[in-house]
């Protein structure tokens, strides 16, 4: 392959990629296509070379910024530098050191014993020289405990007189002891609910609180009158799958250390089979590093560290007829091992299918949720936009009544076909239910995506849909809706659909764009 080869394979990556033809996209695809080829480009190299020069601080910072281009590495050093100002940075530091002490301060003489507790650790914390890791340690604290921290025991004074959860002074001299008047028990309630949801949120086996979740707590914890609004909705369901990843990742970091430690008791149990005569030397040494894993903080495993350890004394007493018994059922564990090996497949298939629809065999309402939330991930991480496009077939009852619901399935499965054949291969399309298909076009605007649409359309508009020597007619109507000119995915979601709605108003067989 030469350089006008690549040249061309550049060119049509980007293309496929639906991106412009910019000297930063240009170089990036050509650096790929030249590396697949198997050339050796300096200037492809140049980026890497830079990088290798600085120091490991810069280089660990360059990580998190994912630099791809030599422009980027410029504006990340030209920010570096604008920011390296020591004097500067040393009196902001000092002032904020001394305005983070006052507050605490202040803190530390409110009514409440456990933040006045908090608030005296931190000050001694910053007091001294503290390391990195201790302040980060006392900010997690402090989440926590703005997390946690429940004030629903005001509410129980409503009984008694006006509550005032911003004053603690103004609530008390509100009081009505003699009266004894009863409130309305409405904003308790509420309260009540507000307090058992935060709770929900904070992780069950994470040790630390996501800033996000911390946040939308305070929130429902201040207003609990929010839990009323379908506003809030969407707020909750992301607090909780935050919640939940927190918990996934806490169980995958303890799972990794007790694998460590079965990874080596499985090495040894192999080694001690295949030398005999050295059995029992071999678990010994295994109880041996078993003990040296309690200096360790494994203290959410505690209990399967035990069993290990449990594990290996019986090794020790039972050498001799664990190893006869593990070499008389070898064939019987081979054959387990196959066994969970076609198993894991058939599950891998069964998730495959999960997401398909299995009349179209597009992905599926499920699968294109799933694509859309990752759509919108990289919209709020990287700006890219993108474009929603909803199709709903024009009368699609009457062909079921006229012809039967097979036909109905042939016209569905005939319109999937379009759909994919015009579609690229970046972008993603499936069935959202009956006669309503979805697609998500990456990197796309609403003019492109309205091109897309009336591509689609005309196919349909023209196709020779044929069932049992019947022809049958058929249109479409489209509704499209682009990322950026809206404030989140749902917006754009229902402004398609109601693209769609006023594309079946004005007639059908058309597009709207909204």
């Amino acid at each position: 392959m030469n350089i006008q080869e690549i040249i061309k394979k550049s060119i049509k990556r980007l293309e496929l990629e639906g991106k412009l033809l910019t000297p930063d996209f240009y170089a990036e695809a050509f650096c790929k296509e030249a590396s697949k080829a198997g050339f050796n480009v300096e200037d492809c190299s140049k980026l890497e070379k830079f990088k290798s020069m600085l120091n490991k601080e810069f280089q660990e910072e360059l990580k998190k910024y994912h630099i791809k281009t030599i422009s980027e590495f410029a504006h990340f050093l030209i920010s570096r530098l604008n920011r390296t100002n020591p004097s500067h940075c040393s009196n902001l530091l000092e002032a904020q050191s001394v305005f983070t002490k006052r507050v605490l301060q202040v803190v530390e003489v409110l009514h409440n014993k456990e933040a006045a507790e908090l608030a005296r650790k931190s000050l001694d914390l910053l007091n001294r020289e503290a390391l990195p890791f201790e302040i980060d340690q006392y900010r997690q604290l402090w989440v926590n405990f703005i997390t946690i921290y429940d004030d629903t025991f005001l509410q129980k004074l409503k009984l008694l007189g006006d509550v005032d959860t911003t004053n603690l002074r103004k609530t008390v001299e509100n009081l009505n002891l003699e009266n004894g008047s009863f409130a309305s028990t409405h904003s308790f309630e509420l309260s009540k609910i507000a307090s058992l949801l935060v709770a929900s949120f904070v992780p069950s086996i994470a040790s630390d609180v996501n800033d996000k979740i911390a946040a939308i707590s305070q929130k429902i914890k201040k207003e609990p009158s929010l839990l009323e609004s379908s506003t809030i909705e969407a707020e909750i369901k992301s607090a909780i799958s935050l919640r939940i990843a927190l918990d996934k990742q806490s169980v995958k970091e303890m799972i990794e250390s007790i694998d460590g430690v079965l990874d080596k008791l499985s090495i040894r149990l192999i080694e001690m089979i295949e030398s005999s005569d050295s059995s029992t030397v071999e678990i010994q040494k295994i109880k041996k590093e078993l003990e040296s894993y309690n200096e360790r903080d494994y203290t959410s495993f505690s209990l399967a560290h035990k069993k290990l350890y449990t594990i290996a004394v019986a090794l020790e007493e039972n050498t001799q007829a664990l190893t006869k018994d593990l070499k008389k059922h070898s064939g019987e564990v081979a054959l387990l091992s196959k066994r969970v090996e076609q198993l894991e497949q058939e599950l891998q298939k069964a998730k495959e299918q999960s997401k398909e629809d299995f009349l179209t065999k597009l992905f599926n309402k499920r699968a294109l949720d799933e694509s859309m939330n990752i759509k919108e991930a990289e919209f709020v991480r990287y700006g890219k936009n993108f474009t929603i496009v909803f199709f709903d077939l024009d009368f699609f009852k009457s062909v079921n009544d006229t012809y039967g619901h097979d036909a109905g399935d042939a016209v569905l499965f005939a319109f999937a076909k379009i759909l994919k054949k015009e579609v690229r291969s970046v972008d993603v399309v499936g069935r959202y239910g009956g006669e309503e298909f979805i697609a998500i076009l990456g990197e796309t605007d609403a003019e492109g995506g309205a091109i897309f649409a009336n591509k689609v359309r005309i196919k349909v508009e023209n196709a020779r849909m044929m069932y049992k020597e019947n022809r049958i007619e058929l249109t479409v109507s489209c509704g499209v809706s682009e990322r950026k000119a809206h404030f989140s995915l749902q917006n754009t979601v229902k402004s398609a659909d109601e693209a769609l709605y006023k594309a079946k108003q004005n007639g059908r067989n058309r597009v709207e764009t909204k």
